[in-house]
């Protein structure tokens, strides 16, 4: 790696929601903090989010240029970027490696940098997501309400996500594409729902005027849909630093995923994660409480371990 020329106490790798979050708190808290962000929010796709008190229907892009004006208002730096890696520096601390060729130093690191959802491999699903593809009714399903649904299933939930939706809509139907089929119990929810089943693959999404009217089977039948609802194939997340570092990782219904505790603390010494790299369901309005969370710690453990590095006649590191 790279001498680096400029050190920080904090960086924050990722300017999402969580990395925001975590840099207002640093900032406010008069830590030297250098967030760097290849700006690839994991709600890019999508025109408005919902869900978050006060700037609920907001769009992704306004919500993030929002936060980075007010950590510019406590010192804080952005920085447009990609980190490469990062490793320790001997001294308690990091050298952080960015794509241009320059290095940072730090004493505290924050990887927030999300998810990507690797979707199915159906003709018009990757070109209408976050518009009437959706995997979220949270998100989206009040702005749909009471629409025809159609429902992609997932081969390891093929229920789940059809009977979740089923409170937004009474017209609901499950497609089971590749699922290898449906327990008596499975069965029987759906039934008690109004969900239709209906079994064979589907070959892709019909397309009117800019706007979705239906799914094609393989088998050459046609439903109409207006909506429709699929899971992501594989949820991989942007943790490529995380596991540089060697931190633990957890394997759940999801994919492997970074382990923490409750305040984003890895099993990496002075390495937190917060947001969507720790579990694909941290939304926008947890994403915040996550960063906001990591950063009141870190600024602690730096606050208390300056104290106690001076009384016992050291120098903080």
């Amino acid at each position: 790696m790279n001498a680096h020329t400029e050190q920080y106490e904090v960086v924050i790798v990722g300017g999402g929601a969580a990395g925001l979050s975590a840099a207002l708190v640093l900032g406010r808290s008069r830590r030297r903090t250098l967030v760097v962000d290849a700006g690839e929010p994991r709600n890019a796709p999508t025109a408005h989010m919902q869900g978050v008190l006060s700037r609920d229907g907001m769009s992704p892009a306004a919500y993030l240029a929002a936060g980075r004006e007010e950590i510019a208002a406590y010192g804080v730096e952005w920085r447009a970027g990609r980190v490469t890696g990062a490793e320790p520096d001997g001294r308690d601390g990091f050298t952080v490696s960015l794509a241009d060729g320059t290095a940072v130093g730090a004493r505290r690191l924050v990887v927030t940098t999300g998810l990507v959802d690797e979707l199915p491999e159906i003709d018009g699903v990757a070109e209408r997501w976050g518009r009437d593809v959706l995997h979220c009714p949270y998100c989206h399903g009040w702005e749909v309400r009471d629409r025809p649904f159609g429902v992609i299933a997932h081969p390891a939930m093929p229920a789940h996500q059809a009977l979740m939706v089923s409170h937004w809509s009474s017209d609901v139907t499950l497609f089971l594409h590749t699922a290898a089929g449906l327990s008596e119990r499975e069965a029987a929810l759906l039934d008690a729902a109004g969900v239709e089943v209906v079994a064979g693959e589907v070959a892709g999404l019909a397309v009117e005027d800019d706007r979705l009217t239906g799914v094609r089977l393989a088998d050459g039948r046609f439903v109409p849909r207006e909506v429709v609802f699929v899971g992501a194939a594989r949820l991989a997340a942007r943790d490529g630093v995380l596991r540089q570092l060697g931190a633990k990782l957890d394997e759940t219904p999801f994919g492997e995923f970074v382990a923490v505790d409750g305040t984003g603390r890895t099993s990496v010494p002075g390495v937190w994660a917060a947001g969507n790299v720790t579990g694909p369901q941290e939304q926008v309005v947890n994403a915040v409480g996550l960063g906001y969370r990591a950063g009141v710690t870190i600024n602690t453990e730096l606050l208390f371990g300056d104290l106690e590095a001076k009384v016992e006649g050291g120098t903080p590191s």
